[in-house]
């Protein structure tokens, strides 16, 4: 008897990787949630760089159709250079979504997680991102601040602890000059690892948890996923990296 491919399209998550163990528990957890909201869906996680299964692995191994979405929270170098270079050498076919962010549903995560963190009224809030040297990339980031700062109905600065300005220091001195009690970080990182230490190790006053396993973050990454493929069928010669709609 013949093994069919399946038909509906595995979602392969592709993730940047990272050298820390809690991190990659933590994926690892995302990725099992995003499995029990379709539980009759093949999920299989997947790394660019660093952690293993790499994605220039899963890929191949993957029968049938394929839709990538990246782990990524804004564009940069990972998303507009790594990425495209391993679909094309690994799986040309393969259908790739628009990274996650900016959207409304990081927002919810964010608000909750600094609100579990015990955001007080009189803090003030950082948007504490990786960073970029792609311009595209930061303002991604900025969107996500503004989006929080409607939200919370105050201010957020988005602040990066690498490329980027305000970098976290720069920021952290603005602040220190302001009337506000206490300055409060909400981690735009999925995962611990490097990043979240530096913000951590940043001097404010609270730092919420990365993003992680939440809900919000699995069902953004469902609608990814059912947006490249609505695309796809709307456009069937279309290829290559799309931006998804926020």
């Amino acid at each position: 008897m013949i093994e069919r491919a399946p038909t509906t399209p595995t979602l392969v998550l592709a993730a940047h990787g990272t050298r820390s163990a809690a991190g990659e528990a933590t994926l690892s957890a995302l990725a099992e949630t995003v499995r029990r909201a379709r539980p009759r869906h093949r999920v299989e996680l997947s790394y660019l760089e660093i952690s293993s299964p790499l994605l220039s692995d899963v890929l191949p191994a993957v029968r049938g159709p394929v839709v990538v979405v990246p782990l990524l929270l804004a564009g940069g170098y990972h998303a507009h250079i790594d990425l495209p270079e391993v679909i094309a050498s690994r799986r040309p076919d393969a259908i790739v979504a628009g990274w996650l962010g900016p959207h409304r549903l990081l927002t919810s995560a964010l608000a909750r997680k600094l609100a579990r963190a015990g955001l007080r009224a009189t803090d003030a809030v950082l948007l504490g991102a990786a960073g970029s040297s792609d311009p595209a990339a930061l303002a991604d980031v900025r969107a996500a601040a503004h989006r929080l700062a409607v939200r919370l109905a105050r201010p957020v600065t988005a602040a990066f602890a690498s490329a980027g300005s305000p970098s976290l220091e720069e920021a952290m001195e603005r602040l220190a000059s302001t009337p506000a009690a206490r300055v409060a970080i909400a981690s735009y990182v999925l995962a611990p690892g490097h990043f979240h230490d530096r913000l951590t190790s940043a001097g404010a006053g609270l730092v919420s948890d990365p993003l992680g396993p939440d809900p919000d973050v699995a069902a953004l990454i469902w609608h990814r996923y059912d947006t490249a493929l609505t695309r796809r069928h709307a456009l069937p010669q279309a290829s290559g990296l799309h931006r998804a709609s926020l």
